[in-house]
């Protein structure tokens, strides 16, 4: 069976359904494990002391927050390219999870920035385009609720998700394009120079597991719930017309 079979909403809601309980215990398992082994069971940094234990919080915000717009704009290019309703609804349905997510990121961020940095703010170039990507992902939750017509909502938040492509990516990759800016290199890294220290990076893993898989799993509720919520208008307008 090819993988578009799943772009038909009853197909997706049956495979959603089965693997919606799995993925759930998976995320709550490698939260609560990473989560707890990282706040009680590692020491404090030489440098940092215990600020940063925040790591566990602020990367797996942070990175989901970028990825989350990724993904959306995957299935964006799905929505244009082969006009499957159940991709764009899943990416109007990970939208708002990425603005909680990239909020999540700035706090812990700016509570981090303080006692490393000696400020909460500064317009260093990684934070600088995390906040835009943040009011992207206004932009885009505005437009879809803007918009009556569900197909010219889902086409213009897609090329909205293509322009607001380029704040993730240098969100992601503004220490690489700047050498100036506060904001130290990667904490997880291919490079194994780049990483923190196992006894810190282990735990981190764990976590960022933990938190993809969460994010999974809201995207299938949240999907879910955006294609009942158009069935439902579906039957109301099929009424009205009747």
């Amino acid at each position: 069976m090819s993988i578009w079979e799943y772009a038909n909403p009853r197909r997706f809601m049956a495979l959603s359904a089965r693997l919606q309980p799995w993925v759930w215990t998976l995320a709550i398992l490698l939260c609560g494990t990473g989560l707890v082994w990282g706040f009680f069971f590692t020491p404090e940094d030489f440098r940092m002391g215990h600020s940063v234990k925040i790591i566990y919080i602020h990367v797996p915000s942070a990175f989901l927050a970028i990825n989350a717009w990724f993904m959306m704009l995957v299935t964006s290019l799905v929505w244009l390219i082969r006009r499957h309703h159940v991709s764009a609804l899943a990416a109007r349905a990970a939208a708002p999870i990425g603005l909680i997510m990239t909020a999540v990121a700035l706090i812990t961020g700016a509570i981090w920035g303080k006692p490393m940095w000696g400020t909460y703010w500064e317009w260093d170039p990684r934070l600088t385009s995390f906040l835009i990507l943040g009011l992207f992902y206004l932009g885009y939750i505005a437009l879809w609720s803007a918009i009556e017509d569900a197909d010219q909502a889902a086409d213009l938040t897609s090329i909205l998700c293509l322009v607001g492509t380029v704040f993730a990516v240098l969100s992601r990759y503004a220490a690489q394009f700047w050498n100036q800016g506060l904001h130290q290199g990667a904490s997880l890294s291919l490079d194994a120079e780049e990483n923190v220290a196992d006894v810190f990076w282990l735990p981190l893993v764990v976590t960022l597991a933990g938190f993809v898989l969460l994010f999974v799993a809201l995207v299938l509720m949240r999907t879910r719930t955006e294609i009942r919520r158009r069935r439902l208008h579906a039957l109301a307008l099929r009424d009205r017309l009747a």
